[in-house]
């Protein structure tokens, strides 16, 4: 099993005025350390030689991560090196309209260790899509976070979407949870 680090939507806008004023601060601490464990994984995969795939969205307009804006450029802790492979996307599916799969498959890459934001729509829906293209997928339980949604917080959500989406299959692939220190490459 060939395995590569896939990391959605680290962009500096991500989650930025999602929450009410009382709420952000919480959502902003979660995500600097969601980001700090995806950052220390990505060194752990590099040493490893397992390639990272980062997926950035492009947004439109005034969207927060309109394309070329300073809140779409991904994280620095994640940016960028030699080797990696950065895709681009319009939508929450990262298989959707982009050239992902291709580009996984042409290096034989069969196992997804995944991670990112937001957990309830680009996470979710690439992760239950890599399991229907025949990858695994292994979910990184701490490393995915969002905002809050009404009256759901950003960690009941988180917790839903981890019990929901761990054992998910479509055939003989599926999605099983793993924490960032869980993961050995």
């Amino acid at each position: 099993m060939s395995s590569a680090l896939l990391l959605i939507d680290l962009q500096n806008a991500i989650l930025t005025g999602l929450g009410s004023p009382q709420r952000q601060p919480a959502i902003d601490d979660a995500l600097e350390t969601v980001v700090a464990r995806l950052a220390a994984l990505k060194r752990k995969a590099r040493a490893a030689g397992i390639p990272s795939y980062i997926v950035q969205h492009d947004g439109q307009g005034t969207h927060r991560l309109a394309k070329r804006g300073e809140g779409w450029q991904l994280r620095r802790e994640i940016a960028p090196e030699a080797g990696d492979v950065v895709v681009h996307k319009t939508s929450c599916d990262s298989f959707f309209e982009t050239d992902l799969e291709a580009r996984l498959r042409a290096r034989e890459i069969t196992h997804l260790i995944l991670g990112g934001c937001m957990t309830q729509f680009c996470v979710d829906t690439t992760a239950r899509r890599a399991a229907s293209l025949g990858f695994d997928v292994t979910l990184l339980s701490d490393g995915h976070t969002t905002a809050d949604m009404g009256k759901l917080t950003f960690d009941a959500i988180i917790a839903h979407h981890n019990m929901l989406l761990d054992g998910f299959d479509a055939g003989p692939h599926c999605i099983k949870l793993a924490s960032t220190l869980q993961v050995s490459f």
